[in-house]
């Protein structure tokens, strides 16, 4: 894996890239920062244009451009994250050329119609009227709005029933032109294709600025928030801050092992499934992401338990930072971290993830291997070091919602735990 610099209109843009002819195909991403979520005006805005430019180009429109590819089977769509938006080119060898060619007329003439909008915004009002009754998603969203208060993660990525009726076409318009744009891009290449061949000098793409990166911090007062649905079942989720630097976060990945991302064997599901029995499953893991640094979790239970099992999660919490973890668990998860990973690089797509995850997170290529290393040479003393350097873990906010079976009764509280 290789990174390089390409030229495009007097832009230097960064190029990931590994070159493969195990097999005839191409895999080219381009990642915009800040294009996502995050950099939104509107709620719901940048998904909204994503969808849209799944509907092809003004020139071929949506049947026309999709059929075109379909008979190549070229594979080129675009999709929105929290923070970027992305969009990702697969083909055959012999396609590549043509293949860059639809996605020049893509981005260079999108298709901006009114028409289009506004079917769109009519499926994205169903799936949002459709979420409504999904309480497991409901109760992640309050989670969401109770860590991220006042900062754009705090809402629905799809946006709301307002923000999405108010978006017009010159928002989406706009919203293009200042995000889909050189500085903001970089590039990741794989397989059968040499970098001289990847020609985009046809794009017309705008300038614009390069993105500041503004850090948004999770909120370190514990509060609760639950709601009375009608539900046979306790969805909750909880999370808290999680701040740890680029160089320790290797060891953020051994303590999550330990206290919840492992499946079975795990603090968290040991003690919650296995001992107490009191959920079918319990995960916690980090989110390291380019904005923002936090863990999260859930479980889901029967409503007469809900309030026991939120008790044990935060007891698990405070006694793991508290005591740490065994000589025989981190010798556990070494063996599983170490022992997984040539499953993590063995396709050419999987180490174009990796690599794109580290350039994306401003680390150097070949970060992950360099964290594989540095875990093996980790002693019991420094991880439960660092595990007592983190007791903002224990600052948990919990969200859910519940019910007393088939009733209609509906309550919402929220308040700071205690």
């Amino acid at each position: 894996m290789k990174e390089q610099i390409l030229n495009l209109n007097q832009v230097k843009i960064p190029l990931i890239y590994e070159y493969s002819d195990v097999l005839p195909i191409i895999s080219l991403r381009l990642i915009f920062k800040n294009a996502g979520q995050v950099g939104q005006s509107k709620n719901g805005l940048a998904s909204l244009l994503a969808d849209l430019l799944n509907e092809g180009s003004k020139k071929q429109g949506s049947a026309g451009f999709n059929h075109a590819l379909e008979i190549k089977a070229i594979e080129l769509s675009a999709s929105s994250t929290s923070e970027s938006m992305i969009i990702e080119l697969n083909c055959l060898k012999e396609h590549f050329n043509y293949a860059l060619k639809m996605l020049v007329e893509l981005l260079n003439e999108p298709n901006f119609d009114d028409e289009i909008l506004n079917m769109l915004k009519i499926k994205i009002l169903g799936k949002i009227a459709a979420r409504k009754s999904d309480l497991d998603y409901q109760a992640k969203l309050k989670l969401n709005a109770l860590l991220f208060e006042n900062t754009p993660f705090a809402n629905d990525i799809n946006g709301d029933e307002a923000s999405i009726n108010d978006i017009s076409l010159d928002d989406v318009r706009s919203f293009y032109e200042q995000k889909i744009t050189l500085n903001n891009a970089f590039i990741v290449l794989g397989g059968d294709v040499r970098v001289e061949e990847l020609n985009l000098n046809a794009l017309n793409l705008e300038n614009g600025k390069i993105s500041i990166i503004k850090k948004f911090n999770t909120n370190k007062t514990p509060n609760f928030i639950s709601e009375q649905r009608t539900s046979e079942q306790a969805y909750i989720y909880f999370g808290a801050p999680f701040d740890v630097e680029k160089n320790e976060r290797y060891k953020a990945n051994v303590a999550m092992f330990v206290l919840g991302s492992s499946g079975f064997g795990s603090r968290l599901l040991e003690q919650i499934r296995v001992k107490k029995g009191l959920a079918y499953s319990a995960y916690a893991h980090a989110n390291f992401l380019l904005y923002r640094s936090f863990i999260s979790g859930y479980l889901q239970t029967k409503n007469e338990i809900k309030d026991e099992a939120i008790a044990l999660v935060s007891k698990i919490f405070n006694d793991f930072v508290k005591n740490g973890i065994s000589a025989s668990e981190l010798e556990a998860t070494k063996k599983f971290l170490l022992g997984n990973e040539p499953l993590g690089k063995e396709t050419l797509f999987k180490r174009l993830n990796v690599a794109q995850y580290e350039y994306y997170m401003g680390y150097k290529l070949g970060f992950f291997d360099e964290n594989l290393k540095k875990i093996a040479r980790l002693d019991l003393k420094d991880i439960n070091t660092f595990i007592k350097d983190h007791n903002e873990i224990c600052s948990l906010s919990f969200a859910s919602i519940y019910g007393k079976g088939k009733t209609n009764s509906k309550n919402t509280s929220k308040h700071s735990k205690s």
